[in-house]
């Protein structure tokens, strides 16, 4: 008997932004989704516009699966994460541990298929900037979500993740900034306007 979907499935569960008051609650697995979905269209921006050439499916599994050692460590909030280098390298190393685990738990004949999305690998780490440039425009997409909500809780965080994104070197985070994230701020009525 494996485990290992029963403690994934478990991903609904685990809420984010734990620190701060949410209008909207948003759990890591609808995180994940939101991921892996901006991640495979910054991985198709790039092969298209930015002469780029990688695997944009892969690029969407490894966002599918970026949170799943939170099923074991919660969701971690970031000021706490990145409070310092010791919490930071303690919390990377619990993250690596609950990785491994969620990996011994499947059937050995699978563990193949799996371990690229589950551990980070070096020959993975272009992909893997994508999908975190993915996770901040996610980070962003929630701060925009609730601000519309008029919760200024998230104005201090957009505010920092906006400038994190328009620091980016990645080309992709920058064309998705300027011509996907206006829509975010309409209204539905105005989303079918056009």
């Amino acid at each position: 008997m494996s485990h290992f979907f029963a403690f994934l499935s478990r991903m609904k569960l685990i809420q984010r932004w734990g620190l701060m008051r949410n209008v909207a609650k948003e759990n890591i697995q609808e995180h994940s989704l939101q991921v892996s979905m901006i991640a495979h269209g910054l991985a198709v921006i790039r092969n298209t516009y930015f002469e780029g050439n990688v695997d944009c499916a892969k690029v969407a599994l490894l966002g599918m699966y970026h949170e799943v050692s939170e099923v074991f460590t919660g969701d971690m909030p970031t000021p706490v994460k990145y409070f310092n280098p010791e919490i930071r390298d303690v919390y990377k190393g619990i993250e690596a541990l609950a990785q491994k685990k969620l990996h011994n738990m499947l059937p050995q004949e699978l563990k193949a298929s799996y371990q690229y999305l589950l551990i980070k690998e070096e020959r993975d780490a272009e992909l893997w900037s994508i999908v975190k440039a993915a996770d901040k425009l996610s980070a962003y997409l929630k701060c925009l979500e609730e601000l519309k909500a008029g919760n200024q809780e998230f104005s201090v965080a957009e505010k920092m993740i906006k400038q994190e994104l328009n620091e980016s070197p990645l080309p992709e985070v920058k064309y998705f900034m300027e011509v996907f994230m206006p829509s975010f701020l309409l209204s539905l009525d105005e989303l079918n306007e056009e």
